[in-house]
């Protein structure tokens, strides 16, 4: 299944402190932990892992909750 972001796209999506953007480095598509908590994903419910262009910050986000930039 196509999924809605590949690896280099650049999005954006809400966070505690407001928008925050980045560029996807790793598409899961099987249930992984990240940062000790489990998080479901499948082929069609990706989870997109998004390094921040302000920090060295990682981020793990389901594709609703993402815009895709440019």
């Amino acid at each position: 299944m196509a999924h809605a972001f590949k690896v280099g796209d650049h999005v954006r999506w809400n966070s505690e402190a407001g928008h925050a953007s980045g560029r996807i480095v790793k598409v899961h598509t099987r249930d992984t932990e990240y940062k000790g908590h489990m998080r479901r994903c499948s082929e069609d419910d990706p989870q997109y892992e998004i390094h921040s262009d302000r920090t060295d910050h990682v981020a793990m986000h389901k594709g609703a909750a993402l815009q895709k930039i440019g």
